[in-house]
């Protein structure tokens, strides 16, 4: 049996510089990964299968459109696994469920099977995110999510709480509701971050374009970001990827963890977790 953990993908900034002339918008994100998330486990069979567990499997299909299927078909070949996903993040919430997922199966079935991964367009043809969250680790992704960089040494040892309301968001919906899709990119070399507040005061001078669409077609999403930011402790509140998540940026767990007990108190109809931002 392999096991993979499936971490949840934060975009703590996500700048849409343009549009190529085939519709597929060109990004510029400063991605991290958080220490909550999903779990694939592989099992020896003849034939290639998936079996869902976990709170967040209401909303997702088990057949060949999702997609772990999807990434394991890559690399089948004719061989057979059976497939185990245990879904705790929200669908469709803009923390790269799915492709964090997909990633994680192509890296249990590379195990498994002891082969090579899949060649780094068909990983692309996946989904944008797939190639940052098969890194998985702190990175700055731009194009179409075939540019993923990795950064070493560059960010502070911090903590984040997450929140969705239970909205699922629709992303192409996002993108076609944009007002301006040819905006300035990050600092062409991001600077090291001692300590949480000066990744938080960086991260305040730029932003996440896709926020105002999104809020727009889901108001739910600056209430989050308010009840966050409201926080004790709270240096920064933020829509990630195309929501509804959000996500508060703490310089201690014990911050973190405070908020998320009292945001769980007021609201508990959302999905909220306290979780280390992954450094490496």
């Amino acid at each position: 049996m392999v096991a993979e953990f499936a971490p949840a993908k934060i975009n703590l900034a996500l700048h849409v510089t343009g549009r190529r002339p085939d519709g597929y918008h060109l990004l510029d994100s400063l991605v991290v990964f958080a220490d909550v998330g999903d779990s694939i486990t592989v099992k020896a069979s003849d034939q290639l299968s998936l079996s869902l567990s976990g709170p967040q499997v209401s909303t997702l299909p088990a057949g060949p459109d999702n997609l772990v299927l999807k990434a394991a078909a890559l690399m089948a070949d004719g061989r057979g696994a059976a497939i185990m996903l245990e879904k705790n993040l929200p669908v469709a919430s803009g923390i790269g469920g799915g492709s964090t997922d997909a990633a994680a199966c192509l890296r249990a079935l590379a195990r498994h099977w002891r082969c090579t991964l899949p060649t780094a367009d068909a990983v692309l043809r996946l989904g944008a995110d797939v190639p940052v969250c098969l890194a998985g680790q702190p990175c700055r992704m731009r194009g179409i999510g075939e540019e993923v960089e990795a950064l070493r040494g560059t960010l502070p040892p911090a903590w984040l709480v997450l929140a969705n309301p239970g909205a699922a968001v629709s992303t192409p919906e996002v993108f076609r509701a944009l007002t301006s899709r040819d905006n300035p990119p990050l600092p062409d070399c991001l600077p090291e971050f001692s300590t949480a507040g000066a990744l938080a005061a960086f991260l305040r001078q730029n932003r996440n374009d896709l926020e105002p669409a999104a809020t727009a077609l889901t108001p739910e999403i600056a209430t989050i970001s308010r009840a966050l930011a409201a926080q004790g402790g709270c240096l920064l509140s933020r829509m990630s990827g195309s929501g509804a998540t959000c996500f508060g940026l703490f310089a201690t767990a014990a911050d973190a963890e405070q908020a998320a007990r009292t945001l769980q108190r007021d609201q508990p109809g959302w999905w909220i977790a306290a979780a280390r931002m992954r450094t490496a």
